[in-house]
């Protein structure tokens, strides 16, 4: 058994105290996500089935577009957006107790192009390089594409980049697909999108000064929730050992010490805005 069965195995013994008595009726839990978190959180909401009983439904997309159903249906007993921005708007729009805000894990932006990096694409500018077919997520409502306006701008290159700029994808995984897919030469993206796909992703990292902000993936428990107390075992969980060495095995970065050896100066968490001025890179 290796170290991560030893954990998960460990965590759920730790789990199955909170269960108590075995009901007739299956508790369940519904969380909104960014894709971001999705490869390791289904991983983890599993094994917290196994562990609880409890059922945990994840519905995943653009973090904005996650916390707009929210809102609208008045409904979920949590939200996992793929970067603070989106739990700031939470926590301004009531959608989540903010004492229940904890980290999960920490992202790095990169440059994710195809495997072997047939167009050679080494730094941030090769992104504008004539003939080059880029691709950033929507940054209106995605994570990952809010983060590659706020790059692009603070390096001076967004109006040269968005020349090259063919779509805008939907969520995180999608911009990871549309790289997998060979649809664009590369996007920017999350460190993480070579572990899920190994074989047709590479990633390129940004130079230290060039990422103005370090991201992390958040939890929170809905004000909208029934069901508080399996909410915040839930998020429990993720913060356990067996948690964070499933995100680990899935490449995610567990401290924020680790995460600043990519970036040692940069911001951590806090909100980006798009300029007033900005207009869609696709036309």
């Amino acid at each position: 058994m290796n170290k991560i069965d030893t954990l998960l195995v460990a965590g759920l013994l730790i789990l199955s105290t909170f269960v108590g008595c075995t009901n007739t009726e299956q508790k369940t839990l519904t969380v909104f996500a960014g894709a971001a978190s999705k490869p390791a959180l289904d991983e983890v909401a599993r094994a917290f089935e196994q562990g609880t009983g409890i059922k945990v439904y994840a519905n995943y997309g653009g973090s904005g577009t996650m916390l707009s159903q929210m809102k609208i249906a008045k409904s979920g007993d949590l939200y996992i957006p793929g970067s603070p921005d989106y739990m700031v708007m939470a926590e301004r729009d009531s959608v989540v107790e903010p004492q229940s805000v904890k980290i999960i894990s920490y992202l790095i932006p990169v440059i994710a192009v195809q495997h072997r990096n047939p167009k050679n694409i080494q730094t941030l500018s090769d992104l504008a390089k004539p003939g080059l077919k880029i691709g950033i997520a929507a940054p209106e409502t995605v994570c990952v594409g809010l983060y590659a306006i706020e790059i692009l701008e603070y390096n001076n290159l967004l109006a040269e980049v968005a020349k090259n700029v063919i779509t805008h994808a939907e969520s995180c995984d999608k911009t990871a697909t549309i790289v997998s897919l060979k649809a664009v030469d590369a996007v920017i993206g999350w460190h993480v999108f070579h572990n899920w796909d190994p074989d047709k992703i590479d990633v390129v990292y940004l130079k230290p000064e060039q990422i103005p902000r370090i991201a992390y993936i958040p939890a929170a428990v809905s004000t909208f929730s029934k069901d508080k107390e399996s909410a915040q075992k839930f998020i429990d969980f993720l913060l356990s050992p067996a948690g964070q060495d499933t995100f680990r095995k899935w490449g995610y970065i567990a401290t924020e010490a680790e995460a600043r050896k990519f970036a040692p100066n940069a911001r951590v968490g806090g909100e980006y805005k798009l300029p007033e001025t900005y207009k869609s890179l696709v036309k």
